[in-house]
């Protein structure tokens, strides 16, 4: 006996055995079970989501030697013989190959007589949208005022492309794509009835692959089967399906975390070697950072993953401010991707846009990820621009700034410490930042901890946040500590005094611009003006 395709072999003979579609299914069987039939259904999705498999059933049901029933019963003739194809009063067109109006009305021209065999005659057009304009007019008017033996199962992947006036003659069911579970479930089945052995991550690739189409996983999972020599590990799949190995996807994730720009640019390195597509890996690493988002939501939400281990791992390791900073940039990034010059240097920007962007603690000296070599402005000719002259005035306030910031770090803080100087030591960011560098402490009795917020930040404070906050001062005094909040006018938080500097800073920077004999020079030469709002300092 010839071998049967597991996409034929594997096609559901009844309602009951249909994965998915419930929405559909229940509409279908209420009005077979009460008698409340339509003469023109409309059956619409993307590819192998079950539409003509629906009106084969459906017109199975209607058939059926024992009665109309939702429930056919698979053995009389009419059942058999529309489940082998060659029922004579199931009339199935592919509308694609027959477009022409002629083609339409010689389909027509026989639904006035009764049906041969059946209780209906049953025309199911497949792709209708592809009928043209002549056609839809030809088929219009028995849509309108059909034969009572007649019942018209439409369907197509382009409803758009129907005229009203055949959408409104019809009962239009939308069939939706199966999700990766339902899917890996149903392959599951099939591969114990088959008695092929199979790795659930295997099977879990392929169902990614399918993008929700059951009859794609049924034929990759034959392509696989035959791929792997009668059985499926997850290394022969993605071989097959040339899906990236998430190895190398977590190495990416983990420098991100890590600040490792080299560790970032030798990943790339090695995935560039494989020939992979970078699109497929960015969008790979998009998928992944949604998964991180989950699990630090949800911590349970993927429990069932192959990958929980590591993806909860990477999810204490980079803060959920940091993934969706990462997630918007990739996002973005593939977007720009074709405009870059190559797909490998895209991928590389936005790898590295993610570095350069990560926001900053409070107190944390700012360096460049490991790897990368900032550029210098030493030897810079003495026409060089105002801006690169200006930043070498900075450049020293920030190093004396930074070097405090050192010389604190080597000396312990006690309990007594300012509070901006235990804001700069705590590892906090995001929101859980704000909320600490917008408050002061006002005393502290014991291990209780008065804080006082300024009443504009009082939205910062949550009991996630405050949660965050109390954990980091918690660490920071290696002891057990309690937080009590009161809302008030703040004078000299941490962020009054960031602001202060951040003042300081800009008055210095425009102070050694104006007494640059550089810029004095260019201005009375060329009787140019110093925009004072254009001049920034770094940092």
């Amino acid at each position: 006996m010839s071998y049967q395709v597991l996409a034929r072999k594997w096609r559901p003979r009844n309602f009951g055995t249909m994965v998915g579609q419930e929405h559909v299914l229940r509409a279908l069987i209420n009005a077979l079970d009460n008698d409340r039939l339509h003469h023109a259904y409309l059956f619409t999705g993307t590819r192998g989501v079950g539409k003509t498999t629906v009106a084969r059933i459906f017109a199975k049901s209607l058939n059926c030697e024992q009665g109309i029933t939702s429930v056919p019963c698979g053995t009389c003739s009419a059942c058999r013989e529309i489940d082998e194809g060659r029922f004579v009063d199931l009339l199935e067109v592919d509308a694609a190959s027959r477009t022409k109006v002629e083609d339409t009305r010689e389909l027509l021209e026989n639904v006035q007589y009764s049906p041969t065999r059946g209780r209906f005659k049953v025309y199911l057009i497949d792709e209708v949208h592809m009928l043209s304009s002549h056609s839809f007019n030809a088929l219009l008017k028995t849509l309108e005022e059909p034969p009572p033996h007649v019942k018209f199962l439409l369907a197509t992947t382009d409803p758009q492309k129907l005229p009203v006036t055949i959408l409104s003659r019809c009962l239009q069911f939308s069939l939706k794509r199966l999700s990766k579970e339902l899917i890996v479930g149903h392959l599951i089945n099939v591969m114990e009835k088959e008695q092929i052995p199979a790795e659930s991550a295997a099977l879990s690739l392929i169902a990614e692959g399918a993008d929700g189409s059951m009859r794609d996983a049924l034929s990759l999972l034959d392509q696989a089967i035959a791929y792997g020599g009668g059985k499926l590990t997850v290394a022969e799949v993605a071989t097959m399906l040339g899906t990236i190995d998430k190895s190398h996807l977590f190495r990416i994730l983990q420098a991100l975390a890590d600040n490792n720009g080299q560790s970032v640019l030798d990943t790339v390195h090695g995935l560039a070697q494989q020939g992979v597509d970078f699109t497929a890996v960015l969008a790979g690493l998009i998928s992944q950072l949604h998964q991180l988002a989950l699990i630090q939501i949800s911590p349970q939400a993927l429990e069932q993953s192959p990958d929980y281990a590591v993806m909860t791992t990477l999810a204490a390791a980079i803060t959920p401010e940091d993934v969706q900073l990462y997630y918007q940039i990739a996002l973005l990034g593939r977007r720009d991707l074709p405009y870059a010059p190559d797909m490998r240097s895209g991928f590389e920007m936005v790898l590295l846009r993610m570095l350069a962007f990560r926001p900053v603690a409070v107190g944390e000296v700012v360096s460049h990820p490991q790897g990368v070599t900032a550029r210098s402005t030493a030897g810079a000719p003495p026409q060089a621009s105002a801006s690169a002259r200006q930043s070498t005035v900075i450049d020293a306030v920030l190093t004396t700034q930074q070097d405090d910031v050192v010389k604190n770090e080597t000396t312990p803080l006690s309990s007594a410490a300012p509070w901006h100087e235990i804001v700069s030591k705590l590892d906090l960011r995001g929101m859980a930042l704000q909320l600490a560098v917008n408050s002061v402490m006002t005393r502290r009795d014991g291990n209780v901890i008065h804080l006082m917020l300024s009443s504009q930040h009082a939205t910062l404070r949550s009991p996630a946040m405050e949660l965050r906050l109390h954990d980091a001062l918690q660490s920071f005094f290696n002891e057990s500590v309690k937080l009590k909040f009161t809302i008030g006018e703040v004078q000299e938080s941490p962020a009054h005094l960031n602001q202060r500097a951040s003042d300081e800073r800009q008055q210095a920077a425009v102070t050694a611009m104006h007494n640059d004999p550089n810029v004095q020079r260019i201005q009375e030469t060329f009787n140019a003006e110093v925009i004072t709002e254009s001049i920034r300092p770094i940092g």
